[in-house]
């Protein structure tokens, strides 16, 4: 309990100057030890990434908690006392609530610090990433929920209808799940998807013919960052309710397919080699599939398909490109003549024997 200090023998005046006191007092011990805390973790990442996220909020806790000590201390008698530490009590609440909330945040941080994604087999990482992100927010929802209803019970008028609340809370209930089912039906999602990893942040999708990137995950909806840099925004409901492409789901190793059309009159063995060669000479080709063969034969030509493996979606495109160019370098250099052709034509003007016949009986009087 803090005394008030007599300065002027006023109430009022010696209330205000000793919460001065009090405030100066809780600001330098924050300093103190918060100062303290850096020097004693600088060489702990996980403790200066708590005392980071965490330090502006505690400076609040402590005033606010030192300036209710200093009302708390002060005669009941004083005019608009309890108003006053009505407004303290709300301050102090809602600092813990920022407290909290910092708190969930570098719980977070660290586990996204321990869990790097920028190796080659980052699955894990992103994995993890992904659960502790929207776990976070889901838990930082919860936690703002809570503060304000401890805010709100600070009023006696909330108290005093809890009764007329409550006998109406069926309707209510009802309205108000009517008209949430949209944020709930988004938040439960979020939940789902923490949990069972359907997508996880950099994976590669393809979604609504759209091929990108995961890059955010928010409590609402997922960022699709597709590859001529737009952003997909789609509702974190629509992947529990849709089907869609996961090209990273278990591993981010991939194979990538190429197609080729020619003509039946086309070696396969000599542009096969050519496609291994290719392959090992390509630097997004990580050695483990390569192969060429006829998957489909038409009226007019036959299909040649080409798939070879990547470490990665992006390093898969690349190798994609290449190996068609490189293929269809291959058969219009060394077999011209067996790409497929659909062509009319027209020979006009032609000095044929035949032709020239024709016209010099057509020049013939009487002819």
């Amino acid at each position: 309990m803090i005394e008030l200090l007599s300065f002027t023998g006023s109430p009022w005046i010696d209330a205000l100057l000793t919460a001065l006191v009090a405030v100066a007092a809780a600001l330098a011990v924050h300093a103190i030890g918060a100062a303290a805390l850096v020097r004693v973790l600088r060489f702990h990442q996980t403790g200066s990434v708590l005392v980071r996220h965490t330090r502006a909020p505690a400076r609040w806790v402590l005033v606010f908690a030192a300036l209710g000590g200093v009302w708390q201390a002060a005669a009941p008698d004083l005019p608009g006392l309890a108003a006053l530490r009505h407004a303290t009590g709300l301050g102090l609440i809602a600092a813990a609530t920022w407290l909290v909330l910092g708190a969930v945040d570098a719980l977070v941080a660290m586990v996204v610090m321990f869990n790097p994604s920028d190796v080659a087999d980052n699955l894990h990482a992103r994995r993890i990433s992904t659960q502790a992100r929207v776990l976070g927010r889901t838990l930082k929802v919860l936690v703002i929920v809570i503060g304000v209803a401890a805010a709100l019970i600070t009023f006696p008028n909330v108290r005093q209808f809890g009764a007329t609340l409550l006998a109406s809370a069926g309707v209510a209930g009802l309205v108000a799940g009517l008209a949430a089912r949209p944020v709930l039906g988004n938040m439960i999602a979020g939940v789902q998807i923490a949990l069972t990893q359907p997508i996880r942040i950099g994976d590669v999708l393809v979604v609504e013919g759209e091929w990108g990137v995961v890059e955010e995950i928010t409590g609402a909806y997922v960022v699709v960052k597709v590859w001529d840099e737009r952003r997909l925004v789609v509702p974190l409901q629509w992947f529990i309710e849709h089907a869609f492409q996961n090209w990273t789901r278990s591993t981010s190793q991939i194979i990538g397919t190429i197609f080729l059309w020619a003509d039946y009159a086309l070696p396969v063995e000599p542009v096969r080699a050519e496609f291994l060669r290719l392959c090992r000479e390509a630097p997004e080709w990580d050695g483990r599939v390569a192969s060429l063969q006829v998957t489909e034969l038409g009226e007019r030509a036959m299909q040649l398909r080409g798939i070879a493996s990547s470490a990665d979606a992006g390093k898969s495109w690349d190798l994609r490109c290449r190996l068609r160019e490189g293929l269809v370098d291959f058969v219009r250099r060394e077999y011209p003549q067996h790409l497929p052709r659909l062509r009319a034509q027209a020979e006009i003007g032609r000095h044929t024997p035949e032709l020239q016949a024709q016209r010099e009986l057509a020049g013939k009087p009487g002819a």
